[in-house]
């Protein structure tokens, strides 16, 4: 069963849009928050081979709006791994009954040396079992 990570997200005043809940483009800059944090803890690996991920593809649901006073979790999970690339399914929410949003990225292994794809390395394949 793939690990969930899970991280919680300050809110900043300036997420908010004239409606007062979060601007719906500042949604995937909580995507990438969760990620970084995600890669830092476990995908060390990826630093040290000099692997870089690209996002090929960003999705997002929306569920309920995030207002300046919410709680927000973003978990994340390794769905799909495939020969150079892997699915990330994130899930915004309160760590209780609300869901604010689901989203998907998917990333591409590359060598920005060579300028190619290389193969997902181990410790993505790891976290995704």
């Amino acid at each position: 069963m793939p690990r969930t990570f899970s991280t919680n997200i300050e809110l900043r005043f300036s997420d908010l849009d004239l409606y007062g809940h979060v601007n719906s483009v500042v949604y995937f800059t909580y995507l990438e928050t969760a990620r970084v944090k995600l890669f830092k803890d476990f995908f060390k690996e990826l630093t040290d081979k000099q692997i870089f991920t690209l996002v090929a593809r960003a999705e997002c649901d929306y569920k309920l709006p995030i207002l300046f006073s919410d709680e927000l979790i973003v978990s994340v999970v390794v769905t799909r791994i495939g020969t150079s690339s892997f699915d990330l399914e994130y899930k915004l929410h309160d760590g209780r009954e609300k869901t604010y949003a689901v989203a998907r990225t998917t990333l591409v292994c590359f060598d920005n040396l060579k300028k190619v794809s290389v193969p997902v390395p181990e410790c993505i394949r790891t976290l995704g079992e």
